[in-house]
């Protein structure tokens, strides 16, 4: 008995010390509030912009909206829609300008229905969360609510729109590229020159790429090992090769359809592409609003139209009959 609880207590030890600072929640959450405004908790159906960093125990981030630039927005679930949702039970534990961290086990957030990234094998995931601004539904109705959100959001916007100069201007001198730059504002920089004509519009582009925040984090590329070297969760189904782009076509982003006549058979270069000519002030996936991007390109091959292709039938309408 004595050596049984000799060995209950190591254990407790044990994980006192993995877990020092932290308290036991409900449910098995560990939490750790850093800071507290002392003011209102997130209650049901107030909104929320909050910043977090999802980590392993062991420091590994697996994704940070700092890196991404962008807040998360939501509206607060309430408890009967976030039931068993360990987080959410933390997250009420905050109000606007706190800060903590959560430790949630990982089996229970895979069990939820989330995808276990490859190679995986932490204990808990962690959650380092700082509560930007929170809207209170309070007795508002829900035109004014709806308005006080939309004042807030359009206000962030517009200063990240301020900021994106400068964040162009210091990763240009970071990497110490002399570019040139068009009408549109799209720069860029030939590392590498091809052979041959330059597609034209009605061509086809045949492209690698990788694509990176002005940060340097990579979101995505058609190149594998540029997508495991920067730990991009891949999709296993993917095909990483080169990709083709009909050019002129409005298929792709404007600084591409611009970018890509630059370039021959060959060629690599580097563009770096302002919002107005990406994805403006609405953003996309990990791609916040106002976000300038940066392309490393190779053109693999450019492909002219077959004029032998048959030309596709048009339909000819039969006129209604005269009376």
């Amino acid at each position: 008995m004595k050596r049984k609880l000799m060995l209950l207590s190591l254990a407790a030890i044990g994980l006192a010390s993995c877990n020092s600072g932290f308290k036991q929640g409900d449910g098995g959450l560990l939490y750790n509030i850093h800071s507290s405004k002392g003011g209102a908790k997130i209650k049901d159906g107030d909104y929320l912009f909050f910043n977090m960093v999802i980590k392993t125990d062991g420091d590994s981030i697996l994704n940070s909206t700092y890196e991404n630039g962008q807040p998360i927005k939501t509206p607060m679930p309430t408890k009967e829609q976030a039931k068993g949702d360990l987080l959410i039970a933390g997250v009420r534990m905050l109000g606007e300008g706190d800060s903590a961290t959560f430790k949630v086990v990982a089996d229970s957030i895979f069990k939820r229905g989330q995808q276990r990234p490859p190679g995986f094998k932490s204990k808990y995931i962690v959650y380092q969360i700082k509560i930007e601004k929170v809207i209170a539904k309070g007795n508002l109705n829900q035109e004014v609510f709806e308005g006080r959100i939309r004042d807030y959001a359009k206000s962030q916007s517009e200063a990240v729109k301020t900021q994106e100069p400068a964040k162009i201007k210091k990763y240009i001198a970071d990497h110490h590229l002399t570019l040139t730059k068009t009408a549109s504002g799209l720069q860029y920089v030939i590392t590498n020159p091809g052979t041959g004509e330059k597609p034209a519009v009605g061509d086809t582009a045949v492209v690698n790429y990788t694509g990176k925040l002005v940060n340097g984090k990579v979101f995505d590329t058609s190149i594998k090992e540029e997508a495991t070297k920067a730990k991009i969760p891949v999709d296993p189904m993917r095909q990483f090769a080169p990709i083709r782009i009909p050019v002129g076509q409005a298929k792709v982003i404007p600084g591409w359809d611009e970018g890509l006549q630059l370039l021959n058979k060959g060629a690599k270069a580097i563009f770096i592409i302002p919002s107005d000519l990406a994805y403006k002030d609405q953003g996309v996936g990990p791609i916040g609003p106002y976000t300038p991007l940066v392309f490393e390109m190779e053109m693999v091959n450019v492909v002219k139209p077959n004029p032998n292709a048959p030309k596709p039938v048009v339909p000819q309408l039969t006129p209604p009959p005269t009376k």
